[in-house]
């Protein structure tokens, strides 16, 4: 084989190589599209879940032992 040919049959394969990157790279890219997608729906799904907690938590009736012991109520200021 001649060295052009050598040259030739190496750029080809570059070339080759080169599209199979090109598409892998454009999957990659589909498949972090996604991944953020989900991420950013799950997020919401977590604030959202956190909210309700949370609203639960407000309706829960305070029991008088905790108020005496100070876990809901601010510290007792001595005049």
């Amino acid at each position: 084989m001649s060295r052009i040919d050598e040259l030739t049959d190496r750029i080809e394969r570059l070339l080759l190589r080169h599209e199979e990157l090109h598409r892998t790279n454009a999957l990659l890219q589909q498949q972090v599209a996604i991944t953020a997608q989900e991420r950013d729906s799950l997020r919401a799904r977590l604030s959202a879940a956190r909210a309700r907690i949370d609203a639960l938590i407000d309706k829960l009736p305070v029991h008088p032992g905790d108020a005496a012991e100070g876990h809901d109520e601010a510290p007792h200021s001595e005049d």
